[in-house]
């Protein structure tokens, strides 16, 4: 691919739960800023690859432990011995061999991979860089939501009861409720909006394609990328994520040595009139480039989003039927 492409991404959460950090709130930064790492980003596109029977390495699997006892995690070892029918990885001493396999892997001819197992010691910078996707709506809070097991925790202990008369007969429930279950907690954001930034740098793979590992990053492999990134975060519906959808994208092609700045800090979000609206303001700064970008296509969701201003020679996608708006 003789190309380069810089994009944004933008993701939608409602009432859900995009990248919680490890206290079970949407992650922030210091400063309090809501945002979305890379990984959860990549996390929806590598499922959606690996259900549609791609190979992909790095990403959680599970196997019962020798003892037969517990269901644990493959070690990485594992699961490359699984994906690429290998019987053990210590025997397999070619490393052009491995290469060979790793670039094979959708997820590392995309995103790179650090692979240190059985003496090989490899690290592959990704063809596709994405950066961490901050929230644009200033409006976000998080919302938490108690929830009520249907099972009783066996080691748990009875809620002390005092003053019986005294509770109303709703308190009473409760009360009788919290002794025969557990409580849980849903954590969630009411509405949020992340814009993630990446860039794809097929020049990056040169110098593998000249040592016969790989024939580099392509158009296919391009093709594959922007149809997950326009659809895996809407099609990766499990309970923390059933509110997340892929809002809108932006694909800005240029000729190979030509360097954009990052697109995701030009794009404003308000909302009015129940109407959202996204501010793209890198319009000036392509036209300007002339003919060295070569293309721009906006995937957007007409019904809930108007983008503004209208960018010239961009065309305008409907992100869930790619029709031309």
């Amino acid at each position: 691919m003789d190309k380069r492409v810089y994009g944004v991404a933008g993701i939608v959460s409602i009432m859900s739960n995009w990248n919680a950090d490890f206290s079970g709130y949407p992650k922030t930064t210091t400063a309090g800023d809501t945002f979305g790492s890379d990984k959860a980003f990549k996390f929806p596109i590598k499922k959606m690859w690996e259900n549609q029977g791609e190979k992909v390495i790095y990403i959680k699997s599970y196997k019962i432990d020798d003892e037969g006892e517990n269901i644990v995690p493959r070690t990485l070892k594992e699961r490359y011995e699984k994906v690429f029918n290998v019987e053990d990885l210590k025997k397999q001493k070619n490393a052009k061999e491995i290469l060979t396999n790793l670039f094979s892997a959708i997820d590392v001819k995309n995103f790179g991979a650090t692979f240190a197992e059985s003496g090989s010691n490899i690290s592959i910078t990704g063809a596709v860089q994405i950066g961490q996707g901050f929230n644009k709506y200033a409006d976000t809070q998080p919302q938490e939501q108690s929830i009520l097991s249907p099972f009783r925790d066996p080691k748990g202990k009875p809620v002390k009861e005092t003053d019986e008369e005294a509770r109303t007969k709703d308190e009473q429930d409760k009360t009788t409720e919290a002794k025969n279950s557990t409580l849980g907690t849903k954590i969630v954001s009411d509405e949020a909006h992340y814009v993630y930034p990446f860039v794809i740098n097929p020049q990056a793979y040169d110098e593998y394609a000249e040592m016969g590992v790989t024939d580099g990053y392509t158009e296919e492999d391009y093709a594959k990328f922007k149809e997950a990134a326009l659809s895996a975060a809407t099609s990766f519906a499990t309970n923390a994520k059933i509110g997340c959808e892929n809002e809108f994208s932006v694909f800005v092609e240029t000729k190979s040595d030509v360097y954009l700045p990052n697109l995701s800090e030009y794009i404003t979000f308000t909302k009015k009139d129940n109407i959202n609206e996204i501010t793209l303001g890198f319009g000036s700064l392509l036209k300007e480039m002339g003919e060295d970008v070569l293309s721009v296509e906006i995937y957007y969701n007409p019904y809930t989003t108007e983008l503004n201003p209208k960018i010239e020679g961009a065309k305008y996608y409907n992100i869930f039927t790619r029709k031309e708006v």
